[in-house]
């Protein structure tokens, strides 16, 4: 079982990925730095930083990081000062459905509510109360840095303005990229299948609404939703804007009362039984049990028909990728990028070959730029398995950073620099105003130069 301690970093950087005032008990702790009238930095929280710094880079953060990771902390201590002084403030709504996520996740990282509570020696409700202050400062921070930042822009000249800053000898040398789009065929179900699956779920809602079986425990037994199943079938923070969830099903979701169990909802992954939990504004906490008709050969081949047909107009330059996929994609979720695939971590279409899906790194080597793979079987990473065939629309070799192959990458890190400046300034600008003290270890640390004066030691 991992101990406490480890449990504790884990949840600074799984759940939380901020700063914990209470993530480190068991490190002896003292008092770094306040700011203000009351917001302390304690030592527990600059070594739960550096536990994740370490795991992120597999080496011990230096002196030098250590101050780096202060003036961070010390930063956003004084971004809550400032939401507060101009009343930006989060609602309790607002926090809860954090924690709900960010604990969904967690759960998931672990494998169940159980396992989670075994490991932490908490329950869920206890880690709610542990980082409720946390989560709550962190999106107070977030919103006057978000004020902060909303009108920071860059222009091209600007970007080439930084590129031409770096030595030649210092450009950063890029990885292998690739792009990669794909036109989606969801098979179609025969309607004996399709009819059994929602004679499955009528079943199962009876068994639920009439002789009131635990919806929680009917979805871990019974549902096709790998993502939910371990939870007893819950989602939190369904938001009604939609936001990657099916229409149909947040349509029927929002119409519900608490506790209310749903009609069957037909969607494009299946049919849909769905319980309110709460109501929050624009934002919900949901349970829901998912049954999926099964496909059988004749409805993949019948997908694969389909793809060569597509194939054969794309090849004939008959229409172009963008237009396939809007006529003939029928997957949502895929459609969203305009058919381009993007990397799950960072939401880019243009992803790093070594990071890719052995499943399409595999298809690099036998295809050109421009081309079209045969029709393929491929798992949708949603529990499911499509069809498709992929375009290849470009593929950059290891090279060193340039504006033609890399402007994207190189646009983003001059924003980023244009965004920290900004920071500092507001730094500078702010800085007098505040009650900063510093612990006199750190205060030879370059990077706290800025809140020198204002320490009162």
């Amino acid at each position: 079982m991992l101990n406490k301690k480890i449990y504790n970093y884990l949840a600074a950087a799984l759940l939380l990925g901020v700063s914990a005032t209470t993530a480190t008990a068991q490190v002896a702790d003292k008092i770094l730095a306040v700011v203000g009238k009351n917001r302390i930095v304690l030592q527990s929280e600059l070594e739960v930083q550096a536990a994740q710094a370490a795991q992120q880079t597999g080496q011990e953060p230096s002196d030098k990081d250590k101050c780096g990771l202060l003036q961070q902390i010390i930063l956003q201590k004084m971004l809550v000062e400032q939401a507060e002084r101009d009343s930006l403030l989060v609602s309790e709504e607002e926090v809860e459905g954090a924690l709900e996520n960010r604990l969904r996740y967690f759960i998931q990282q672990f494998g169940s509510k159980e396992k989670l509570e075994e490991v932490s020696g908490r329950t869920v409700f206890q880690m709610k109360e542990d980082y409720r202050d946390v989560i709550r400062e962190s999106m107070m921070a977030e919103k006057v840095q978000g004020q902060l930042m909303q009108n920071v822009k860059i222009t091209p000249a600007e970007v080439n303005a930084f590129f031409k800053t770096i030595p030649t000898d210092s450009l950063p040398d890029f990885p292998a990229t690739v792009e990669m789009g794909q036109i989606v065929i969801n098979p179609a179900v025969s309607p004996e299948l399709d009819d059994y699956a929602r004679k499955k779920l009528e079943d199962i809602r009876k068994q639920i609404v009439v002789d009131k079986k635990d919806f929680e425990t009917m979805a871990g037994l019974y549902s096709d939703d790998p993502g939910s199943r371990n939870n007893g079938g819950r989602y939190d923070g369904v938001s009604r804007r939609g936001g990657g969830w099916a229409t149909e099903f947040v349509a029927a979701a929002f119409k519900l009362q608490n506790g209310d169990v749903s009609p069957i909802v037909k969607t494009q992954f299946g049919y849909h039984i769905i319980q309110m939990i709460r109501r929050r504004g624009e934002e919900a906490d949901v349970r829901h049990i998912l049954i999926k008709p099964e496909h059988t050969s004749a409805d993949y081949k019948a997908a694969f028909m389909k793809l060569d047909s597509i194939r054969s107009e794309l090849v004939a330059g008959k229409i172009t990728f963008q237009e396939a996929v809007g006529k003939y994609s029928n997957d949502e979720m895929s459609n969203r990028t305009g058919g381009m695939i993007a990397d799950p971590q960072t939401g880019s279409t243009t992803m790093e070959v070594a990071n890719l899906d052995p499943s399409i790194a595999l298809m690099i080597d036998t295809m050109k730029v421009g081309s079209y793979s045969q029709p393929q079987v491929f798992d949708n990473g949603r529990g499911d398995r499509s069809t498709r065939i992929v375009y290849l629309k470009s593929i950059t070799a290891p090279h060193k950073a340039n504006l033609k192959d890399d402007y994207a990458r190189i646009q983003d890190i001059a924003l980023q620099q244009k965004k920290a400046k900004k920071m500092m300034d507001w730094v500078a600008e702010k800085s007098p105003t505040y009650y900063i003290k510093i612990d006199p270890a750190y205060m030879d640390c370059e990077e706290l130069q800025a809140w020198k004066n204002n320490a009162k030691n």
